[in-house]
């Protein structure tokens, strides 16, 4: 059972991340296949995703979950509040009882770097140019806290380099930043955590506040 890491962030709260050794059968006998996925790797991703959210949740109710116009899963009653993402051969979710979540995993390479002015705020651009050691982590990282915000957020239409901007840290093994999410002239501050591993990095966001735009 290869659970790679798990956390109990509260009482409301957990995240886990499985790295996936088994095939796809081991999960497709405990989870559904929500949609179509052609791409055997892509389905495999998904079924681990989703798999995770029965280890994190015994009774998380599948047969309830629907796919918002933006993608993101949801409950329509709010049973659970989730978030899941995949990268390479790593499946991550989040899952609370009462905080919205949003959690994102990353494989850091330079290809990153390509596309960082798409994402990246000036502000941010200026700091991650003088981290010359750390300029490929740092910028997965920033990558992953956009993620886990626009997931956490969940309504699409989000700017990720004008309206979401991330203050300097201290890189760390794991650690906090602090975000800056701006959407129609309101601002509000957000508390990210973040963790690094020896082949992937996950960022999420929890928060009690479910409503915040209107």
């Amino acid at each position: 059972m290869p659970l790679f890491f798990q956390h109990q962030l509260s009482n409301a709260t957990q995240l886990a991340i499985w790295k996936i050794e088994e095939p796809e059968l081991f999960f497709a006998a405990k989870v559904p296949l929500q949609n179509s996925i052609t791409h055997p790797h892509k389905r495999l991703q998904h079924l681990a995703g989703r798999y995770l959210l029965q280890h994190l949740a015994a009774d998380f109710p599948y047969h309830e979950m629907l796919i918002a116009t933006t993608r993101k899963p949801f409950l329509p009653n709010e049973q659970y509040h989730f978030s899941i993402s995949h990268c390479a051969n790593y499946a991550a979710a989040i899952v609370s009882n009462s905080e919205r979540v949003g959690i994102d995993i990353e494989l850091p390479t330079p290809r990153v770097l390509k596309i960082a002015p798409k994402f990246l705020h000036n502000s941010e651009q200026e700091w991650v140019a003088l981290q010359h050691h750390s300029e490929v982590l740092l910028t997965t990282l920033l990558w992953n806290a956009k993620e886990a915000i626009y997931k956490w957020w969940g309504r699409g239409e989000v700017d990720f380099a004008a309206m979401i901007i991330i203050e300097p840290f201290m890189l760390q093994t794991s650690g906090s930043m602090v975000a800056r999410f701006i959407k129609d002239e309101a601002c509000v501050e957000l508390q990210l955590q973040y963790h690094c591993f020896q082949e992937v990095c996950t960022t999420w966001v929890k928060t009690d506040v479910l409503h915040l735009f209107t």
